[in-house]
């Protein structure tokens, strides 16, 4: 299990490469609820997620062979693996299945990776990445289960911290469990951690009912970002440990809060990067009235908003 040690050390290693990305504190009336909400602005890190944080720790603490490096992805871990392979002169080949969205795929070729597009699911992307390292030798850098992954993603928690230190509790949407493995692993018991998954791509909310990772079925609004088969079993076992409660919203619940993170604070934000926002917009986490909540808007791979 990755530990503060581990996530101090990979903030020294990236932070010349990474945006400190902002907060902003937003008064709850304006959404028709109380209190006073800190927003942690990542859809406007590098690359447009909080991906490029273990792109970068990946690739600056590991030897990267000739072959260079492969990363299966839904798309915002291709484009920050990209991302990071063309800042470091890194030569990238990036797996991505068919529901990736056209703006991540686009985004990817404009960081001069050779792009892979192929299959339905993530599952099939990352097969297909397995089958071309073993051929190549190029170096593997997953999207969520890795420790590399799971300490640069844990930054984000270390950076907020410094930026927030008074929050109660942090509102956080889950994929594979490399954002959320991270930020807990850093957190640990200082704070209340919530973790948010779509109903219909919900691996750790699954794996937390049946006491173990599982496989489940993926679809909806924000599968191409939050849709992993199953959660990563090194954030399991931190997720087991540090997160207080496990939550599921609705596709609707998500457009919804894109859209009212546009209408109310002009923030353009993907599918995925709205979830954890939709929990507590849609009434599925209820804050206390004197509690003070982060929410972590992590996704901006975008071209507009969704409506349902």
């Amino acid at each position: 299990m990755i530990d503060k040690s581990d996530i101090t050390l990979a903030h020294e290693r990236i932070r010349k490469h990474i945006r400190r990305t902002p907060t902003i504190d937003v008064d709850a009336s304006a959404f028709g609820n109380q209190g006073l909400w800190n927003f942690k602005l990542e859809m406007m890190q590098h690359s447009g997620s909080f991906k490029a944080r273990g792109a970068f720790n990946n690739l600056l603490s590991r030897d990267v062979p000739a072959a260079g490096i492969v990363a299966a992805s839904g798309g915002n871990h291709g484009a920050a693996v990209a991302y990071a392979a063309r800042k470091l002169g890194i030569p990238a080949n990036i797996f991505v299945p068919e529901i990736s969205s056209p703006v991540k795929i686009e985004r990817i070729k404009s960081y001069c990776a050779e792009i892979h597009i192929g299959g339905a699911t993530y599952v099939d992307a990352l097969e297909a990445s397995e089958e071309f390292i073993e051929r190549t030798g190029a170096l593997s850098v997953h999207a969520y289960n890795s420790a590399e992954t799971l300490a640069g993603q844990g930054t984000l928690a270390l950076e907020w911290q410094q930026q927030v230190p008074d929050l109660d509790t942090i509102v956080v949407a889950v994929g594979g469990g490399g954002l959320i493995g991270g930020m807990a692993a850093w957190y640990r018991d200082d704070i209340k951690i919530i973790a948010v998954e779509p109903e219909t791509s919900c691996c750790l909310h699954a794996a937390r009912g049946a006491g173990q990772p599982v496989d489940v079925e993926v679809g909806g609004i924000a599968a191409d970002s939050l849709g992993a088969r199953s959660i990563g079993a090194l954030a399991y076992d931190i997720a087991e440990s540090f997160v207080d409660q496990s939550l599921v919203v609705s596709n609707e619940a998500i457009a919804c809060a894109q859209n009212s993170l546009w209408e109310n604070l002009r923030i353009a934000t993907e599918p995925g990067g709205a979830a954890a926002f939709a929990a507590v917009l849609d009434g599925v986490y209820r804050p206390s009235a004197d509690e003070r909540i982060g929410i972590l808007v992590c996704g901006g791979n975008t071209v507009g908003v969704n409506l349902i």
